[in-house]
């Protein structure tokens, strides 16, 4: 079997989304996920230019070989970029070779080792009322795990925390980037008094899960850490920014919250210090970042050593053929921790037929042959490629800060 074609697709159903779709003279193809939110235009030209003239001709079965030479080949290793142009073309291959052993990828990985996966979604707020009721209301359709996050009062809507209970709507992807305020000294009393009230509200079955999104010191988010104790969250997300990892044995000195990063790490080396030293709870690294199926379990099966279970990154911007080989990976895994899942536009969907379903806080990967997700090349071309970018933030003082 050789690749005879390999062609990129950038479409923006809602959100952009770079699309990988191998082609082989057998007349199998697959596809797979290569975006990254706000820079897909650098994918594109990383993937156009270097990559596929590499890969025509190539048996796409050597699925480690082609990895190791696009990993170790390009001399500059890592990034975002290049990790996410190795992560569309290993989606790919493992698709056609799945395909071609007629098993849905699951199985090639090992079977199953457990029968559904968990997810969690978010509920957001202006104010600690408005979370309540949405942590209610996702708890009433059937979620057993809910990340919860609230505006701090007297400043603009945050992250996370418009009024609309629909993650699906877009979020605040602006053509330019937005730029956002941010007070940690407002932020830090609030945030425990919001899970004392959902706690209040939904009691203790439901796990409560948080998102920091890099915005604390070390030494602040123990702090955080320590008061949120008492309402036993399932994790404490991106409490900190995730260079320095001898931060987070800061943290780790001062509370037993269960701590969870990950999703901005593209290699196991990104998190090897933190797995090996079990500073922290859950890796969070998702498909398309981190290297596609074949870089996803090497860093899971790592952390299974060091009792860390993982938490794919799902936000609309991990398009549903990412998705689709995190489950298979959730699913086949023996570390498995929970699956983050925002949900997408019914455009996505449209443009990605899948497999995989979701009901009542749980996903299936579905039997199809392969990962089970397709693209609709005729829909993709109704939603051309559209400029946008995440937000800043900015201090109330006008420094820079991490968004």
């Amino acid at each position: 079997m050789k690749i005879t074609d390999i062609k990129i697709i950038v479409a923006s159903p809602g959100r952009n989304f770079v699309t990988v779709k191998v082609m082989t003279d057998e007349g199998l193809y697959g596809i797979g996920d290569a975006t990254v939110n706000g820079r897909e235009k650098a994918v594109v030209a990383y993937l156009e230019d270097h990559v596929v003239p590499c890969l025509i001709g190539r048996d796409p079965q050597r699925i480690e070989d082609i990895w190791q030479y696009l990993y170790k080949g390009a001399y500059w290793r890592r990034g975002p970029i290049t990790m996410a142009a190795i992560s569309g073309v290993d989606m790919a291959l493992w698709d056609i070779k799945a395909k071609a052993a007629n098993m849905p990828l699951y199985q090639l990985l090992g079977g199953r080792s457990r029968d559904k996966v968990m997810v969690y979604k978010h509920a957001g707020g202006l104010d600690i009322g408005e979370v309540v009721e949405g942590v209610v209301a996702l708890r009433e359709q059937g979620l057993d795990a809910i990340r919860a996050q609230v505006s701090i009062p007297g400043l603009p809507p945050i992250y996370g925390t418009g009024h609309s209970l629909d993650q699906t709507a877009g979020g605040m992807i602006k053509a330019l980037p937005e730029e956002e305020v941010w007070s940690t000294h407002k932020y830090l009393p609030l945030i425990p008094r919001l899970f004392e009230k959902v706690r209040d509200a939904v009691g203790w079955d439901v796990h409560l899960l948080h998102d920091v999104h890099h915005r604390l010191t070390p030494i602040e988010a123990a702090r955080l850490g320590k008061d949120l104790e008492p309402f036993r969250l399932f994790w404490l997300e991106d409490a900190i920014p995730a260079e320095l990892q001898e931060g987070f044995r800061i943290i780790r000195q001062h509370t037993t919250q269960p701590i969870a990063v990950g999703e901005v790490f593209n290699t196991i080396w990104d998190c090897q210090q933190l797995i090996s030293e079990q500073l922290i709870d859950y890796i969070r690294v998702t498909s398309v970042h981190a290297g596609g199926v074949t870089g996803l379990k090497k860093i899971f099966d790592f952390a299974a050593i060091y009792h860390v279970r993982s938490a794919c990154h799902g936000p609309m911007d991990v398009s549903p053929v990412a998705m689709g080989c995190n489950i298979h990976v959730d699913t086949a895994i023996p570390n498995f921790g929970i699956q983050e899942f925002s949900g997408y536009t019914d455009a996505t969907y449209d443009m990605f037929p899948r497999a995989w379903s979701y009901d009542r806080g749980y996903l299936q990967p579905g039997e199809a042959p392969g990962h089970g997700v397709d693209i609709d090349e005729a829909v993709a071309a109704k939603y051309p490629y559209s400029p946008a970018y995440l937000p800043v933030a900015r201090l109330e003082d006008g420094t820079l800060t991490s968004w």
